[in-house]
């Protein structure tokens, strides 16, 4: 098979401290006696400085290959494109940047910063505008001819606070209306501001912003299967209900439905520790709630998406998404860590959630782990190779 590109976008790995134990956990709710165990388990990072050792190390289909495409570029956590233009965003330099490619070789030697507001972290482009979030506020901007941004306007300052999910992400979707993911503040509880653990709808500039749907604890990589146009996203599951529960959920996202956070899990589990409104059973509150289309290794920790439509790849993976995996702290042994991939079948309906780039993720002899990188950002690039960001 003819060998086809996909590159990756490594920072410089630094080695730092990490501690991995076992913490039981007990949680009982008003209606249930549960013990739970669960375990916090942090894999310490590796640094690979050659870059074919370190592209060696990931494992991909046949066919396929891997580049290391850039290096220390910060925490970079989202991408985007705009024709041959790439970004990123950086959550804790709070910018956005513009990698450059001044050769034309496919890698990146260095990156030029073309916005800047505290808590950057969602980005979306759509024609000529780039739309920017915040954990409270979303901003647009005119992309130039060179790749720079214009000024910077403010569409929307008051998304809800983030608690324990700041990182929102948005999007255009093809009704030309602007999508936001906005998590969870806690693990499980009951929200009392109505657009946490949402997806909201507004209009391009800001305004007539509504509930899309609820229930989704942090959906940070979403998008539109491109033959159906349906909006589908990962959902980062419950953490401290065991290694193998709850399972990341891969959802079709439609309007006015609620998909069971934090009361009801993946396939209408009941989670234990919480009860819903007074008045509404467990059982209930699963009657309400959709089912994920798919479920997904526990924990692993679902990031950006994006819906493969290059040419690259081969025939059997258009229309494909891919999912960059974070990884886990809570489960042992560790998941993540990888690039996955879910297959649409010619209706544009998903039928599998599988591994597709490991190798980020090694065991040691002694039993302990470690990683290479943790994935934030991926991308699909003007030539049709996928182009995946280490935030660490």
């Amino acid at each position: 098979m003819t060998r086809l590109p996909s590159r990756l976008a490594a920072t410089a790995i630094c080695l730092l401290p990490a501690a991995a134990f076992a913490q039981p956990q007990g949680n009982v709710g008003l209606y249930s006696d549960v013990t739970i165990e669960g375990a916090i388990l942090e894999p310490e990072p590796i640094a690979v400085s050659d870059d074919a050792e370190l592209a060696g190390l990931i494992r991909v289909p046949e066919g396929f290959s891997v580049a290391v495409a850039g290096r220390e570029m910060g925490n970079i956590r989202m991408l985007a494109t705009h024709g041959d233009h790439v970004y990123a965003t950086r959550r804790t330099e709070a910018d956005v940047i513009r990698f450059d490619d001044e050769d034309g070789d496919g890698t990146y030697e260095g990156f030029t910063v073309v916005a800047a507001r505290p808590g950057m972290h969602g980005i979306a482009i759509h024609e000529d505008t780039v739309y920017l979030a915040t954990v409270n506020e979303v901003y647009t901007a005119p992309i130039a001819a060179d790749g720079t941004f214009g000024e910077l306007t403010r569409i929307i300052d008051d998304l809800p606070d983030g608690g324990q999910h700041p990182n929102r992400t948005l999007a255009i979707g093809p009704d030309g209306m602007l999508y936001i993911s906005a998590g969870s503040t806690c693990n499980a509880c009951a929200e009392t501001n109505p657009e946490s653990a949402t997806m909201l709808r507004a209009k391009p500039d800001g305004s007539s912003r509504t509930i899309f749907a609820t229930g989704l604890r942090n959906t940070i990589g979403f998008g539109w299967e491109p033959n159906t146009g349906r909006l589908y996203g990962a959902d980062h599951g419950i953490d401290w209900l065991g290694d193998n529960e709850q399972q990341e959920e891969f959802n079709l996202v439609e309007q006015g439905k609620q998909y069971g956070w934090p009361y009801v899990y993946d396939f209408s589990r009941l989670n234990p520790q919480d009860n819903p409104p007074e008045g509404i059973t467990l059982e209930q509150w699963a009657e309400m709630s959709e089912e994920p289309a798919l479920g997904y290794t526990a924990h692993a920790a679902p990031m950006q998406m994006t819906f493969y439509t290059g040419d690259a790849f081969p025939e059997e993976y258009r229309g494909d998404a891919f999912v960059a995996m974070r990884g886990s702290w809570n489960r042992r042994p560790p998941s993540g860590y990888e690039i996955s991939r879910i297959d649409f079948n010619a209706e544009g309906e998903p039928v599998t959630w599988d591994h597709f780039a490991e190798g980020f993720l090694i065991e040691g002899e002694d039993g302990g782990y470690g990683f290479l990188s943790r994935l934030a950002g991926i991308t699909q690039t003007s030539d049709g190779d996928l182009l995946v960001a280490d935030d660490f």
